[in-house]
């Protein structure tokens, strides 16, 4: 049996007429960036995520990006980011001249640690940290209480990063609609996925998003009079009706994967292998279901290929030991959780359309893997 990490192909298929109908439509209006199409996507996700502003952009890491210089960071700027997640969390801030200032992680979470986070506040540090960008890595909340306070008392600017987790809810709050703002991806392989790159930046403050619209498109208030340097971080249409169509079943997709997730925990449940854990105060919707091992994460990962299974490892290099991080001056041993989980965590296949055949299968291989 062959099982993938992800068959969009299967997702797509029911919606296929959907799908066609409005790409035909933008087509047949030759609208194709902004306009009237990415703002009623905007719309809905207002609505969807109880938030007042909504703004399309180009993607994931152009959100992160443009909100932290919505918000004043400059270069040289310090930004508070897991040392365990996605490159982009902490490459966002460096490309607009930032310093990542990375943290340790929970070690049951794996999303940023509040300890962590306060010691660094807590010393004198090399550059001045003005922001914090908390990641919902995998599909649930970090503590946005605990992070909330630090801000409050070290005056930071608060950018979550819910490119893993929308949907997701933090003590009935949508993930990305609790700190100044949040950035959102629609990368394909997300739980919401467009047909090519797309993202969007959720906020309540009204002066910064009248800002963020103007700074994604260009620094044009007035075509062709650009009142700031602005950016190219547009969202277009076919990528916001696609989004448009989709976000009419997430929440269903997002139950059908807290459900396999269920099924896997039943049923891997005494193993030698520790299963997610959810604390009290969120949601998870389960963009990856992330296992962890005592041993090493790639030879299971490889065992489970091995079985026709498609596991990986999310993330096997933690931030602070990337080759492109080097000049930060970190060290193996800086972030003692973010190296254990990227040695021990590995993930299986969860998505919607996965057989109850396929999830037994799965179980069945795991169980024979652990013994």
């Amino acid at each position: 049996m062959k099982i993938p990490a992800l068959d969009l192909r299967k997702q797509i298929a029911p919606l296929r007429g959907e799908l066609d109908s409005a790409i035909k439509e933008v087509i047949d209006q030759a609208s194709f960036i902004l306009g009237e199409y990415v703002e009623r996507f905007e719309q809905h996700v207002c609505e969807y995520c109880r938030v007042k502003y909504a703004l399309g952009v180009s993607n994931g890491t152009d959100a992160l990006s443009l909100s932290l210089l919505a918000l004043g960071i400059k270069s040289g700027d310090g930004v508070i980011c897991p040392a365990f997640t996605y490159y982009a969390t902490a490459g966002a801030p460096a490309s607009i001249g930032a310093v990542p200032v990375f943290a340790d992680i929970d070690q049951d979470t794996y999303n940023i640690s509040v300890e962590s986070m306060e010691k660094i506040l807590a010393k004198k540090n090399k550059v001045k940290v003005k922001a914090v960008i908390p990641v919902h890595l995998y599909g649930q909340c970090a503590d946005m209480d605990g992070i909330m306070q630090l801000a409050a008392k070290y005056k930071l600017k608060v950018v979550e990063d819910a490119a893993q987790a929308f949907g997701a809810e933090f003590q009935g709050k949508k993930a990305g609609t609790i700190g100044d703002c949040g950035g959102v991806s629609f990368y394909p392989g997300k739980n919401l996925g467009a047909f090519g790159d797309a993202g969007a930046i959720l906020t309540n403050n009204k002066t910064l998003a009248e800002k963020l619209l103007i700074w994604r498109n260009q620094g044009n208030e007035n075509k062709y009079y650009h009142s700031v340097l602005g950016r190219n971080n547009r969202l277009d249409a076919i990528q916001a009706v696609v989004l448009d169509v989709k976000l009419r079943y997430l929440d269903e997709w997002n139950r059908k994967r807290q459900e396999v997730a269920r099924y896997y925990n039943e049923k891997l449940a005494g193993l030698a292998l520790k299963t997610p854990f959810v604390p009290g105060y969120t949601t998870h919707i389960y963009h990856q279901y992330t296992l962890r091992t005592s041993k090493s994460n790639k030879k299971f990962m490889d065992y489970l290929q091995g079985k026709g299974i498609d596991s990986r490892v999310f993330y096997p290099v933690p931030l602070h030991l990337q080759k492109c991080f080097k000049y930060l001056g970190y060290k193996r041993g800086d972030f003692p959780e973010a190296e254990k989980a990227a040695k021990q965590a590995f993930t299986l296949p969860i998505y919607p359309d996965l057989t109850r055949e396929e999830q037994d299968y799965i179980i069945q291989s795991v169980r024979e893997g652990v013994y």
